[in-house]
């Protein structure tokens, strides 16, 4: 491999690592708000009532599809180092987000916000958004990082059953089933042993969180076509030269 197809290999590969973290933090940020799914189209759900979800859900599929092109281009250990350095990386956010919480706010801080007139009412809003129960941020990583390291040791199950073929069959099965394990995982901990909410509820929110999922899936099998061919075609390789036991 020359020098500049190598430094295209790099460069392309470090751009996916910083989307696939960039993702990851933002679904922290943005996952513990839940919200009515179709309220007006399907108001009775699937059990009798609207179907709530968690908003980690626009985001966090995207992770396993950035996991899945790593995994088809570059293999199991870059694919493994991406999600560890996501894992790590969560983990230092987390740490300067508390580190924000805890300074105190400036005066001038409410100025021009109609919303927001004092130090306080900015702080609590502030601490909405940003203060992250403990529960949730163990139920989240937790599951983070047994479902996408399950998620790359199953597309190259996948990928070493079929000798490399069918490369929508190892997208899809790898995800589908590392989303389950998933969605069972941080709803659990968080609705139920965190929240506690009824389990009967927590069940009917795992349902439909992964029936949504799946769907995402399902939906996201050009892309992984399309994102496979992009990279390829960027760092100038055809794909003929990757071990199928990779």
């Amino acid at each position: 491999m020359s020098d500049d197809a190598h430094e295209r290999r790099e460069a392309c590969f470090s751009v996916m690592m910083a989307a696939f973290v960039v993702v990851l933090v933002l679904t922290n940020i943005i996952g513990v708000k839940l919200f009515l799914a179709f309220p007006e189209a399907i108001p009775e759900g699937f059990f009798g009532e609207a179907i709530t979800l968690t908003t980690g859900l626009i985001t966090y599929p995207l992770t396993f599809l950035l996991t899945d092109v790593v995994c088809e281009v570059y293999g199991r250990k870059r694919a493994n180092l991406m999600v560890v350095t996501g894992f790590v990386m969560s983990l230092v956010s987390l740490v300067f987000i508390q580190i924000a919480l805890v300074l105190p706010g400036s005066p001038v801080w409410p100025s021009g916000n109609p919303n927001y007139d004092s130090i306080a009412t900015m702080q609590q809003a502030f601490d909405s958004v940003f203060t992250l129960p403990g529960v949730l941020i163990f139920g989240s990583m937790s599951a983070y990082l047994v479902a996408q390291l399950m998620d790359v040791r199953l597309f190259h199950f996948w990928k070493r059953l079929t000798q490399g073929r069918h490369l929508w069959l190892r997208n899809n099965a790898s995800t589908m089933i590392s989303q389950l394990v998933d969605t069972i995982i941080v709803n659990s901990i968080f609705l139920g042993f965190g929240l506690g909410l009824p389990w009967g509820i927590v069940g009917e929110i795992i349902v439909a969180n992964y029936v949504f999922k799946v769907l995402i899936a399902a939906l996201d099998t050009p892309l992984i076509y399309l994102g496979v061919a992009v990279v390829r075609r960027v760092i100038g390789e055809d794909g003929t030269a990757q071990e199928v036991s990779a």
